[in-house]
């Protein structure tokens, strides 16, 4: 569980999941105009919203929660104005984002063994 004084915050603009700690640390700072030391957690995705990333400072280095999708995406929060890039969410909001949708795409989810 998140303590509830923990500030989340999503990222709406879809990022590339190639970058890793720095490039997403930059990313909170330009665009979301966050410090990524604050203590946050920061949430990515890409384009099809099929990959999450959180990345998160403790005391001393950054951490970095990774999770991949199959036959379901990622539901973003709608930001609070047309030209925010962010949206603000809590822990339980963040829990129902981790946990994903099904994809409406037929086919997209069958086996391929």
């Amino acid at each position: 569980m998140i303590p509830a004084s923990v500030r989340i915050f999503v990222c709406t603009k879809p990022q590339d999941m190639r970058r890793s700690f720095d490039g997403l640390a930059l990313t909170a700072q330009q665009v979301l105009s966050e410090d990524p030391r604050s203590g946050a957690l920061f949430v990515f995705t890409n384009k099809r919203r099929s990959r999450l990333k959180v990345l998160w400072w403790d005391r001393n280095g950054y951490c970095l929660l990774t999770k991949r999708l199959h036959g379901a995406l990622f539901q973003l929060p709608v930001p609070s104005g047309s030209s925010d890039s962010k949206a603000a969410i809590n822990g339980r909001a963040l829990g129902e984002l981790l946990r994903g949708i099904a994809s409406m795409r037929r086919g997209r989810a069958r086996d391929r063994s």
